[in-house]
């Protein structure tokens, strides 16, 4: 219904921010990796968004980015999960993460997000799989140089070592090859450094 609002920012809050648009104040719903994101107060913003309508309201989601609103798009489409869980997952992985965890499995970095159990996030990755295309212009850049079939492995046997090794630590399958993919070069790394350079990414 609203493809975009653009207007000056009066005020940002963890989840809402209000932008004056030709003299009227817009509120709308946004994650706190946006809000994190935004421009300051009193600075210009374009935000794409989403327009939820229910009988007793109307809502407005914004997102920075094409990217961002096309996946909050593929969350609510998903059962149990609407627009307030969505916006809590983006809250806590952004777009691309977000991606890079359904193509690898990771439930457990998208149950982090509040109000979101196991269960949801393995629905979520049941149900959004199959429809995150890897030559999508849109997936995880982490995700598309590793191809669908390979998105949880690392190209060297050192670095699968180490992406090994911090799942073995508790850190989910997706973060921990994107910290040891974060690192430059690695060709006289062993494992053993790659984990310990991997682990002040995550740090």
């Amino acid at each position: 219904m609203i493809a975009y609002v653009k207007g000056i920012i009066e005020d940002i809050a963890e989840d809402n921010v209000v932008v004056d648009v030709g003299g009227v104040g817009m509120n709308v719903k946004i994650s706190a990796d946006t809000a994190a994101r935004l421009p300051g107060v009193g600075q210009l913003v374009k935000l794409y968004t989403y327009t939820s309508v229910r009988e007793d309201a109307f809502w407005l989601y914004g997102f920075l980015s094409r990217n961002d609103l096309e996946i909050f798009k593929k969350c609510i489409t998903v059962s149990g999960i609407g627009p307030k869980g969505a916006l809590s997952i983006l809250s806590v992985l952004d777009a691309d993460s977000l991606r890079f965890a359904i193509l690898s499995g990771d439930a457990k970095a998208i149950a982090k997000a509040p109000g979101v159990g196991t269960k949801t996030a393995e629905r979520l990755i049941l149900e959004l799989k199959g429809k995150l295309a890897v030559d999508d212009a849109m997936i995880s850049r982490e995700a598309a140089a590793y191809g669908a079939d390979t998105a949880v492995m690392a190209d060297t046997p050192q670095k699968q070592e180490a992406v090994a090794a911090l799942v073995s630590l508790g850190y989910g399958q997706a973060e921990s090859l994107k910290a040891v993919n974060a690192i430059g070069s690695i060709e006289d790394m062993d494992s053993g450094a790659i984990l310990k350079a991997a682990l002040k990414h995550l740090f």
